[in-house]
């Protein structure tokens, strides 16, 4: 736990008393896929806020009918320095990875990719999956833990019935529910909240925390603030209590928190690092291993970071060109 004595910044508030300074952060729509492109709607990162917590990444898709669109077909590609969350409520995505892992993302179940130094992967629709829908997060891994050895975490929360609420805690602890996933990252919480009709959830929460309440499938109050579908709530920290509130038609959200990063980050295409140089010798390593281009003579002796592949599958996306200017840290 977070000793709340050493952070003098941080002003909690009275016991029971939610946040009200909320700020309502709208989503853009990004294809991702090609011609035939799933649109996911992007919540994190953008210019008002880069970071909740250590959380640096909120895609949110479908439903998509994948006759129309094709279905999800991201192949394989490369990640330093963070972890990646894969959330369903429908459909199936099929993950494989250089790390030897393949398995079949399903509704309910958490899949937890940490790249630690490195990782590529690839993720498909299920041939069975009509109607796709989910979310997509990244976290930004610490730098005591952003080099180890890249893992994969399968888990199943077991769901806790409230008054009103269904709540699935997929990494973190809420609501009397503790997930053993060992993420590598401390003092993180992901849950996926689902409420009835006309239903209220007062969640005792972390003060310590920020959060962050995305209206999956419809719109909420969270703390008073009216947030639309597909928006994204900002809860600052400072308060031991969080509200949400459904309409006449219930709602699902998907709740973030975790303690404010205190490591600035660089983060561009599927890399996150401390600084520019990071950046551009994870591009140049990435695209000598699988064959872009030419082994760099700095590159020399150096171990893999990305890792083989099986035969047979798709091509490899190639990194895109680093932009003329020099990549800066994020502010939050």
């Amino acid at each position: 736990m977070t000793n709340l004595d050493a952070r003098p910044d941080l002003e909690v508030l009275d016991s029971g008393q939610p946040c009200t300074a909320v700020e309502v952060l709208g989503a853009r729509a990004v294809p991702l896929g090609g011609l035939r492109a799933t649109t996911v709607h992007r919540t994190l990162p953008q210019r008002r806020r880069s970071l909740v917590g250590a959380w640096c990444f909120l895609d949110h898709y479908g439903p998509d009918d994948v006759s129309v669109t094709g279905g999800m077909r991201v192949p394989r590609h490369p990640h330093t320095g963070l972890a990646t969350v894969s959330w369903l409520f429908t459909g199936r995505i099929e993950h494989l990875d250089s790390g030897g892992t393949a398995a079949s993302v399903v509704p309910g179940e958490l899949n937890l990719m940490i790249a630690g130094r490195g990782i590529t992967h690839q993720e498909l629709s299920g041939t069975d999956t009509r109607t796709l829908h989910g979310v997509q997060l990244w976290y930004a891994l610490p730098d005591a833990t952003r080099f180890t050895e890249n893992a994969f975490v399968h888990h199943v929360p077991e769901p806790v019935t409230l008054p009103g609420v269904t709540v699935r805690v997929f990494i973190g602890a809420l609501a009397g529910s503790v997930s053993p996933v060992d993420t590598r990252t401390p003092d993180l919480l992901g849950a996926e909240l689902v409420l009835e009709p006309g239903a209220t959830a007062r969640l005792p929460v972390r003060p310590d925390f920020e959060h962050a309440v995305l209206a999956e499938n419809a719109a909420v109050t969270v703390d008073s603030a009216a947030v639309g579908h597909r928006s994204l709530a900002y809860v600052p920290a400072g308060s031991d209590t969080l509200v949400v509130e459904a309409g006449a038609s219930g709602a699902r959200v998907i709740l973030l928190g975790g303690v404010p990063l205190q490591e600035r980050i660089v983060m561009w295409w599927n890399f996150v690092g401390r600084d520019h140089d990071e950046i551009v010798e994870f591009r140049r390593r990435y695209q000598a291993e699988l064959g872009f281009e030419p082994t760099d003579p700095r590159d020399v002796g150096k171990p893999a970071l990305f890792g083989g592949f099986p035969p047979d599958q798709p091509a490899p996306l190639p990194a895109p060109p680093l932009p003329k200017a020099r990549l800066v840290p994020r502010e939050r």
